[in-house]
C-alpha cells in the first residue's frame, strides 16, 4: 500500500493506494471507508486479496487516522463531499465502495446523492443514525439533545483521555468489538492508538460527539436506500454486538437491488474478524 496526502477544503487528507500487478481494465476500482476510530490501516488484510485484480483504493475520514482533525462540525454530508471530492481527482469511473460501520453509512449515501462515482456498493454493518435520533419522541428531543450537549462539555475531553489508551483500547476491541480475540493484536490497537495521540484529537472528538447528536448529522438512509441506482451488498455479522443483526433485514427492504448475507460468529468489524470469508464474499459478488 502507497499512502499519499490530498486537500479537501484546505484540509490534509490521507489516503492510499494498490494498484493490481494483473488489472484487469474491466473490473471497477475499490474504494475502501473506515468505520468510527478507525484508519486505512484497518484494511490490513483485506487491501491485499482486493487488490490482485481490482486497483483499491482506501481514504482516512477527516477527523480520523492521518488526516487533518479540524475542530469544525463533523457530519456524514462533509464525509460524503470528502469522497465525491477524492473520486473526481483520483478515479474518475465508476467504483465500487466499500464501507464498515460509519463507513457503510457514507458509502451509501455517497452512492446514492452522487450515482456517477458508484457500480456497486458493499456495506458491513450499516447503522441508520437518523432512524436511531427518530426513536425519541419528537417533544423530547430538544430535551435530549441540551443533556447530551451538557454532559458532552463535561465529561467528552476527560473519557478521551481515557478510551484512547492501549490498555483501554484492547479491552473493548475484545470485549465489545471483535468475536475472534486472537485478532485483536498490537497492530490494530496501534491503528487506533495512534491518530488519537495527534494534537487535535481531542478537541475533534468531542466536535465529532457534538455533531453524532445533531438533527442534521445524517440524511435518511431509508431514502437513500430506496433511490440507490448501484448494486447493493450488505454483510452482517451474526454476533455484532454494537449494532443488531436484525437491521440487515430491515434495510435490505428499501433498496431495489440488494443482497443481504449474515456472516455467522462475526462481530461488528466482520472485516477485519474474519478477512478471507469477508474477501470471498465481496469478490464473489463482484465477479456475479
Amino acid at each position: 500500500m502507497q499512502y499519499r496526502d490530498w486537500y479537501f477544503r484546505g484540509w490534509r487528507s490521507r489516503y492510499g493506494f494498490r494498484r493490481a500487478f494483473n488489472a484487469d481494465p474491466t473490473k471497477p476500482p475499490i474504494l475502501l471507508i473506515h468505520g468510527f476510530g478507525a484508519a486505512i490501516d484497518h484494511w490490513r488484510s483485506n487491501i491485499p486479496a482486493l487488490s490482485e485484480n481490482h486497483t483499491v483504493y482506501a481514504i482516512d475520514l477527516l477527523g480520523f487516522g492521518g488526516s487533518e482533525k479540524p475542530p469544525i462540525n463533523y457530519s456524514i454530508h462533509l464525509w460524503v463531499e470528502q469522497v465525491l471530492g477524492f473520486w473526481q481527482k483520483f478515479i474518475k469511473v465508476p467504483m465500487t465502495i466499500v464501507g464498515n460501520s460509519i463507513g457503510a453509512l457514507v458509502a451509501a449515501i455517497a452512492a446514492s446523492h452522487h450515482p456517477e462515482i458508484a457500480s456497486g456498493v458493499v456495506t458491513i454493518s450499516l447503522p441508520d443514525i437518523a432512524a436511531f435520533n427518530d426513536m425519541v419522541p419528537k417533544f423530547l428531543q430538544p430535551l435530549e439533545r441540551a443533556v447530551k450537549a451538557i454532559v458532552s462539555a463535561i465529561l467528552v475531553k476527560p473519557l478521551f483521555h481515557l478510551i484512547r489508551q492501549p490498555c483501554i483500547i484492547r479491552l473493548v476491541l475484545k470485549g465489545i468489538v471483535y468475536s475472534n480475540r486472537h485478532r485483536v493484536d498490537d497492530r490494530l490497537v496501534e491503528i487506533i492508538a495512534k491518530p488519537a495521540r495527534d494534537r487535535q484529537a481531542a478537541e475533534a472528538f468531542l466536535r465529532l460527539n457534538r455533531s453524532l447528536n445533531q438533527p442534521n448529522y445524517s440524511p435518511s438512509l431509508t431514502q437513500a436506500l430506496t433511490q440507490l441506482q448501484a448494486p447493493l451488498l450488505i454483510l452482517w455479522g451474526s454476533s455484532d454486538r454494537l449494532i443488531p443483526s436484525s437491521e440487515g433485514k430491515r434495510l435490505v427492504q428499501y433498496a431495489p437491488n440488494a443482497t443481504l448475507i449474515y456472516l455467522e460468529g462475526m462481530g461488528h468489524c466482520a472485516h477485519d474478524d474474519n478477512p478471507e470469508r469477508v474477501n470471498a464474499e465481496i469478490l464473489n459478488w463482484l465477479a456475479a
